[in-house]
């Protein structure tokens, strides 16, 4: 394989120069996130009250018209109640943080909305204050999901990325403990606690995979990459990278991990960041997670919104065989970079997607921004 970039007139993806070495994959991961590490995690949220796993549903309709032997789509819209796979993430590092005594007289964090639910239905859970930053182009939806839970909105001028910084230098000011799930110089512990509550995830995959073949590729979102690196650092325990290609999906105009991949160094985004797929909205990578993405990720793709929407609407479709799943377009992005792939030969022969391949995706979401839901829904295919 090569790591020069391929475009098609629509997508462009990166390639490892080689298949991922297990070994070295295991080695950096026990570095990052260590095992004990996310047994603890895994341990603790299914001691929780309302825990029970989530979903893997089988798409064997979805799988024919895409010209792919399976399809597997693993479910996080009915986590916990909060609608997406961050409540096993950020509320388990505001956990943990109080567990150890290490939270001060507040929680904060700046997020697209999902997160930020997250760590405010966390706090109030826990009983501690919450601040939660959101750039302006968090939908007033996802604001007042976030407020229901109790938590203090501070609107930010600027992106994703500046909310961060301005949610990390006020908590500075002012004592507070800042729950991110991206991780920069100096403030790596708290994003480890968040990728190890994500495991419970890959936990469950393992279980529920029993009795099935191996997937051949596991597509996953991108963002900061705390989710994609989670996954290959305890999936690849039972479906080992030499064998299992995770193939990370970004959207096209934030799309930091290819950069990142590229250049062999944490890089920014070279778009900018608007799209539909507003978990994914991140110009920066986090450092941690970039490592064990670029040891354990085969390939990755950026993907337009278009992609995303219809990837929705293919799942809220169903079929007299398929279940019908409920997906944001966040949720649906690994979705999304399967079909890009698949109708691009020359992706899908750079991915070795064929007949006989066995595909993994996680619906990260479900209908977390109403509104924005129905108008993807309105649209039809050609």
């Amino acid at each position: 394989m090569s790591t020069m970039p391929i475009r098609s007139p629509r997508n462009e993806i990166w390639l490892a120069p080689e298949m991922p070495e297990p070994e070295r994959v295991t080695a950096v991961a026990e570095t990052v996130l260590p095992d004990s590490r996310r047994r603890g995690a895994q341990q603790q949220i299914r001691t929780w009250p309302g825990y029970s796993p989530t979903p893997l549903i089988g798409l064997p309709s979805l799988a024919g018209r895409l010209g792919l032997s399976a399809i597997w789509c693993k479910d996080e819209g009915s986590r916990f109640g909060i609608g997406s796979f961050k409540a096993l993430g950020g509320a388990y590092a505001v956990f943990e943080q109080l567990q150890t005594n290490k939270a001060t007289q507040a929680i904060a964090c700046a997020t697209e909305g999902n997160h930020g639910r997250a760590v405010a239905w966390a706090a109030q859970r826990f009983g501690v204050r919450c601040i939660i930053y959101l750039h302006a182009g968090v939908s007033a939806a996802r604001e007042s999901a976030i407020a229901g839970y109790g938590a203090e909105i501070r609107r930010v001028r600027g992106n994703y990325d500046d909310a961060v910084r301005l949610c990390a230098a006020e908590s500075a000011r002012n004592g507070w403990t800042v729950v991110s799930d991206t991780s920069w110089p100096g403030y790596e512990e708290i994003p480890r606690s968040v990728m190890a509550g994500y495991t419970v995830i890959t936990r469950e995959i393992a279980v529920q995979m029993k009795g099935h073949p191996s997937p051949t590729h596991i597509f996953l979102q991108g963002g900061v990459g705390g989710l994609a690196a989670a996954v290959i650092a305890d999936l690849a325990i039972d479906f080992p990278p030499d064998q299992t290609r995770y193939l990370i999906v970004e959207p096209a105009e934030a799309a930091c991990l290819i950069e990142s991949l590229r250049a062999g160094r944490p890089s920014n985004a070279r778009g900018n960041l608007t799209t539909v797929m507003a978990g994914l909205a991140c110009g920066e990578p986090s450092p941690i997670a970039l490592q064990i993405v670029s040891a354990g990720a085969a390939g990755a793709i950026a993907i337009t919104d278009d992609l995303a929407c219809r990837a929705v609407r293919l799942l809220a479709k169903g079929s007299a065989v398929d279940e019908r799943i409920v997906s944001g377009p966040s949720g649906a992005a690994g979705l999304a970079g399967v079909i890009a792939a698949v109708r691009d030969p020359g992706i899908a022969s750079a991915f070795a997607l064929d007949r006989t391949s066995r595909i993994l995706v996680i619906s990260t979401e479900g209908d977390t921004d109403p509104a924005a839901y129905r108008r993807i829904l309105e649209v039809e295919d050609l």
